[in-house]
């Protein structure tokens, strides 16, 4: 399985063959179940005190009174510390103490990640998943993309605009761009007010390598070892448009 290498201009330098991990099986279903458990275990634990309701000293008269046997106040008739009393516990409230944390074998686990690698050169996943390339480019351009380590010299960001303008992938940053909405519901009391599709990620050598398109919209970036399904694979929805220099290229030989 071979592609091309592409320069800074958008041109064609050299075609290399791809490493072992692009030709695996993939397991959509894997990377659904990675997804859900890494989700589910950055979920910040809620709850009420443990003792919210319970602070009350109540006293029942027992029997042959007239009034039900339940714990009242020593200063009125008001009932205290059960579920079905007005300021008294919680039935079944949120506890604090809960373990959000959901397990994944640590070999399905590595089976997703690289399940999702191995989407990035899947080029009719890549467009099923909604993702924009110029029509210029979408016939001649190979997957994964792959461009020369000069990208990561780049520093300002419209020199990194017109490096995804030459490759043709730029529209999909303005995919990003123009579908920025208002979240619906109580999420825009919460700081998250708005929701942006996912753009391009960009794999490099390093985060600070690449720091001239962290501005652009809906673009992220990563390294080899900070690789995760939450940037190959939002959503649990496999097949990224990614772009990876040559020597992680070259480093991910090193996989199997």
């Amino acid at each position: 399985m071979k592609t091309n290498v592409y320069s800074i201009e958008g041109e064609v330098t050299k075609e290399i063959e791809l490493p072992q991990v692009f030709e695996i099986e993939t397991r959509e279903d894997l990377i659904h179940k990675a997804f859900r458990a890494i989700s589910l275990s950055m979920r910040q634990p809620y709850g009420s005190s443990p003792l919210a309701g319970t602070r009350r000293v109540g006293h029942n008269l027992g029997p042959n009174h007239g009034i039900s046997r339940i714990p009242r106040l020593a200063s009125g008739s008001r009932g205290v510390l059960l579920a079905s009393m007005v300021g008294g516990r919680s039935a079944l409230s949120p506890r604090s103490d809960k373990v959000l944390y959901k397990k994944i074998n640590k070999k399905e686990r590595r089976l997703a990640k690289l399940s999702a690698i191995a989407f990035t050169a899947n080029k009719e996943r890549i467009l099923q998943r909604g993702h924009r390339i110029s029509e210029e480019s979408i016939e001649k351009l190979t997957f994964p993309v792959v461009v020369e380590d000069d990208i990561e010299s780049i520093t300002k960001v419209k020199d990194a605009v017109q490096v995804l303008s030459n490759l043709g992938v730029y529209d999909d940053v303005l995919r990003s761009k123009d579908g920025k909405k208002i979240r619906a519901g109580r999420g825009k009391m919460r700081n998250r007010t708005y929701k942006q599709p996912k753009s391009l990620l960009i794999v490099g050598s390093s985060v600070e390598s690449l720091r001239a398109f962290a501005s652009l919209p809906g673009v992220d970036l990563a390294s080899l070892n900070s690789l995760s399904i939450t940037k190959l694979a939002p959503g649990g929805n496999p097949g990224r448009l990614t772009i990876y220099t040559a020597s992680t290229i070259e480093n991910l030989r090193e996989v199997n």
